[in-house]
């Protein structure tokens, strides 16, 4: 497909979260070009790379690699040969698709994945689309009062309500399996860039630890409603062998299941984070223009 060389494009999505990759062969990267890439994925959070080859789970694995250790999915079936390999698959017998929901990776372990890169193989005829969200553009647009409250609260994540049979279509048996449970800083700092984003998401963030029952269901809802603010995202629309790489740690991703009986598939390889920590800093507003920010 790469038949001639071509000088590798950033290209921003919306000013506050995307960019795709233009001329870029993830099978031939130059170290100049991996740099490039990785402060690419710091500013602007999620990368998107098209025109690609379908790449081997080999390819896919060390291109990962160069990033850090690999993570491995606590509930999802596993290869013998690609532990690493996470196969995202839904059909016309499913009884749900992965990532239909707003979420960020597996955020119930106590080092929650740095990033994700999924590349699809099979698509829908129609419908199939990704959605990602800033939760840096989530912190810095709420008050500077509730930033600090904020900051103070720490949240509980857990997996059982999600992993528990999930797969077992799939061939797991996990009857045995005790799936993880952590607590994480409801704002947490990016080990990178230094800034803050927001850290719950409605799939894996169950109860505020500090608060009670009701003040933290209460106050769970005003933040799932406020991450979820379209300014906040970029949605991407899948090609053929496409890929998405998204940093765990600052975004959250919702992938839409939209096209039921037709079939999506690809594979997915996951790099192990750090465990969440905040570190107090000069709070920052966003320069986003939010119709209500002041209401």
């Amino acid at each position: 497909m790469f038949t001639k060389e071509i000088e590798m494009k950033i290209v921003p999505m919306t000013s506050s979260i995307g960019a795709e990759i233009i001329g870029a062969n993830l099978e031939k990267l130059s170290e100049t070009e991996f740099e490039k890439i990785h402060d690419a994925f710091t500013k602007h959070l999620v990368l998107f790379f098209r025109d690609q080859d379908e790449l081997s789970p080999e390819t896919q694995i060390s291109f990962a690699k160069r990033f850090g250790d690999l993570h491995y999915h606590p509930a999802a079936p596993k290869s013998k040969k690609y532990p690493e390999l996470f196969v995202i698959h839904s059909h016309k017998d499913s009884k749900f698709a992965d990532g239909n929901g707003w979420h960020t990776d597996v955020s119930c372990d106590s080092e929650p994945p740095l990033g994700s890169c999924l590349q699809l193989h099979v698509l829908p005829s129609t419908g199939g689309d990704t959605l990602f969200a800033s939760m840096y553009a989530a912190f810095e647009t709420l008050s500077s009062t509730m930033q600090k409250f904020l900051s103070t609260l720490t949240a509980i994540h857990e997996s059982e309500h999600l992993y528990r049979g999930r797969y077992e279509e799939r061939g797991v048996d996990d009857t045995d399996t005790i799936y993880p449970t952590a607590e994480h800083p409801l704002i947490r700092t990016h080990p990178v860039s230094g800034r803050q984003s927001i850290y719950v998401n409605p799939s894996f963030t169950t109860k505020i630890k500090d608060l009670s029952r009701s003040e933290s269901k209460s106050l769970l809802s005003f933040i799932y409603n406020h991450q979820q603010r379209p300014e906040f995202q970029v949605r991407f629309r899948w090609s053929k062998n496409a890929i998405a790489f998204w940093d765990n740690r600052c975004t959250q991703h919702f992938a839409l299941w939209d096209y039921w009986p037709d079939e999506r598939k690809g594979n997915r390889v996951t790099i192990k984070g750090e465990k969440p920590f905040y570190k107090p800093s000069q709070l920052v507003e966003s320069k986003l223009k939010i119709s209500d920010r002041n209401n």
